[in-house]
């Protein structure tokens, strides 16, 4: 098999994005491997002949998702919006993975207590230069995000800073009047006497499972990724979902469908006297309180290692897109 037509996974290569990111394909039963090592920037995928992991920070994991140069990669939401023109027809978000979570949000100086709302920016924007003969100043690493969410709020007498360092400390040291940035606790924010606006929080980023759109997709890579993106699947599902069995007096169609439409409780399998659920696992105390109403006398749930379906939703997913 050529290197050509392998599936390319493209994963963080340093730092807790890395080790979520392994610990990820590990819950799914799939182990990444590094050659030689830490220090190779290849690897493999356990198990699955047709893939190769090329470990890359996040930002270039974008890029080489956006050219094609790599089939599925891990990063930020945050990330491919911002890097990615029209990301909608380049890639597909396949999955929010869970970790790596933080805002890409409008920051203002506590000081500017009459600005709770981007209209309120809106507004000041325009005497801005009356009052300092120059337009606002952003400071940001989210150029593209910023142009279009102040584009869509009607703020346009604004120039944008670009920052390299601590974008937080921008309007503390004299160079920026506002910042757009990322945030997760917002207490760096504090810190810096900055308050987000109300309803200037842009984007909920966290990492996701993205596909490029743009790869050269051979039938080695396509089934790689059918392979992972099924265990990707049957982990996620059953990791959502418990296994619920109760003996009853009545398993009438009545039961199974109030079951269904109340708790999004799934028959799995029945005999006369007794049946099992697959439940979505925030439902199983309240669906075994119901199944004791309708005559159980005793109910039980178990959890699940992986839930393999004929249909892949994931790769259908992809699939459809791939044509």
């Amino acid at each position: 098999m050529s290197p050509e037509q392998k599936l390319i996974i493209a994963s963080p290569s340093k730092g807790r994005l890395q080790e979520n990111a392994a610990a990820f394909f590990a819950r799914a039963g799939l182990e990444l491997t590094q050659g030689r090592g830490a220090r190779d920037y290849r690897g493999a995928v356990a198990g699955v002949d047709g893939a190769e992991v090329a470990y890359l920070s996040a930002a270039e994991i974008t890029r080489r998702l956006a050219c094609g140069e790599a089939h599925l990669g891990v990063t930020g939401e945050d990330l491919v919006r911002e890097e990615i023109a029209d990301a909608e027809k380049s890639v597909e978000l396949l999955a929010p993975l869970g970790f790596g979570a933080a805002n890409v949000i409008v920051a203002v100086p506590q000081a500017w207590i009459d600005v709770r709302y981007m209209s309120d920016l809106a507004d000041i924007a325009d005497g801005f230069r009356a009052r300092h003969g120059r337009g606002l100043r952003v400071a940001t690493k989210y150029v593209n995000t910023t142009r279009r969410f102040f584009a869509a709020h009607g703020v346009s007498d604004y120039r944008i800073v670009e920052s390299s360092g601590a974008t937080e400390g921008a309007p503390a040291a004299g160079s920026a009047d506002l910042i757009v940035d990322i945030t997760t606790t917002g207490a760096t924010l504090a810190a810096n006497a900055l308050k987000i606006v109300d309803d200037g929080v842009i984007l909920r980023s966290q990492a996701n499972l993205v596909a490029s759109l743009t790869a050269p997709w051979s039938e080695t890579a396509r089934e790689a990724a059918r392979i992972i993106l099924s265990r990707i699947a049957a982990e996620e599902e059953a990791r959502t979902t418990r296994e619920v069995r109760a003996a009853l007096p009545d398993l009438s169609e009545h039961i199974l469908q109030a079951a269904k439409a109340n708790f999004g409780a799934g028959l799995r399998d029945k005999d006369s006297r007794s049946a099992s659920f697959s439940c979505p696992a925030s439902n199983v105390a309240a669906l075994a309180d119901w199944l004791i109403a309708q005559g159980a006398k005793s109910v039980t749930s178990a959890g699940l290692d992986y839930v393999f379906r004929a249909e892949n939703a994931l790769w259908s997913r992809l699939a459809a897109r791939l044509g």
